[in-house]
């Protein structure tokens, strides 16, 4: 009997352990259960979720009456006729914007970690939806979760990589970072983010110190080791998954400027080093995603990398 009584909880014992470790994980409020990314790698960042308010409809003002300085690094969006600066300085505390920016529901994102300044279509399905921050990261990136489903989207990915809306795809819309000076000269009638924003920050001073210049990541991330990880790169992509990168200095040791043809249309892609901005110029149908080096390359491993030719040889 006592042997049976042995065998039966024995039993019991494996068929709970077996169904705890069934059990999908959850952090900040969220089951992560994937079969886009391994949900493994999914860690929490530090604040909880909406522990970094994301901004709503937020304050603007005309450019005339700002008083942002002109060398303010900004993300600029130019829509249906309309034109909004957002200023870094904002959204490095906030990282998430839901806007409306020429009749068209807008989210504009910035990674810090990442340096990654994203504009996407914010209508799944034809519905505008609202977005938070979720506190939690995927290879160093932010991860945004949309109210409606709650579901975790990836930034840089551009989809969700959970919930009910896994799988789906945000349209991601062409934008520029450069200073509020260059900006405004090119949409004199431009507005920007005022500082109204409803929340009590230090506007103007970074939380995150030399993080942009260190070659420290504050979260584990594999990626090639091609370049100091910080390194400014432009990315591109195409919807079939092919993708190439453009760090600074390969452009800088080309002169600046590279002229190619990528997946099978003509493409620009320029860097000024004294301004530290990139421009280019590609189909819409071209994905442009700017951020650090490391970032870039661990989402797509495959990528090719731009380097000029060498010199003949004397």
């Amino acid at each position: 009997m006592n042997r049976q009584r042995t065998c039966i909880v024995a039993t019991l014992l494996a068929l709970v352990a077996r169904g705890v470790a069934a059990e999908p994980r959850t952090l900040n409020g969220f089951v992560l259960e994937s079969r886009t990314i391994p949900a493994e790698k999914i860690l929490p960042g530090g604040p909880p979720r909406d522990g970094v308010p994301a901004l709503d409809t937020p304050h603007s003002v005309k450019g005339a009456q700002a008083s942002w300085p002109d060398d303010e690094m900004v993300v600029g969006v130019h829509l249906g006729g309309e034109s909004r600066a957002y200023p870094l300085a904002l959204l490095v505390w906030h990282e998430l914007a839901n806007d409306v920016v020429g009749g068209q529901p807008i989210l504009v994102s910035y990674c810090p970690l990442c340096a990654t300044a994203l504009v996407f279509d914010r209508r799944v399905d034809g519905a505008a939806r609202r977005f938070g921050v979720s506190g939690l990261l995927y290879n160093s990136d932010l991860l945004m979760f949309d109210r409606e489903s709650e579901s975790l989207w990836s930034q840089i990915g551009a989809q969700a990589v959970t919930g009910p809306a896994e799988g789906t795809r945000l349209l991601l819309l062409r934008s520029r970072l450069e200073t509020w000076g260059a900006w405004r000269r090119r949409h004199p009638d431009t507005r920007i983010l005022s500082t109204r924003t409803g929340h009590s920050r230090h506007y103007g001073d970074s939380p995150y110190g030399d993080y942009a210049h260190s070659a420290e990541l504050l979260f584990p991330v594999e990626y090639a080791r091609r370049y100091h990880p910080k390194m400014p790169t432009l990315g591109l992509r195409l919807a079939d998954g092919r993708a190439r990168a453009y760090p600074a200095a390969e452009l800088v040791r080309a002169g600046g400027t590279a002229r190619e043809t990528f997946g099978g249309v003509a493409v620009r892609v320029a860097y000024d080093p004294e301004a530290q901005v990139f421009d280019v110029e590609a189909p819409d149908a071209v994905e442009v995603v700017e951020g650090f080096w490391f970032a870039w390359i661990a989402f797509h491993p495959a990528s090719s990398v731009f380097a000029p030719e060498p010199a003949d040889a004397p």
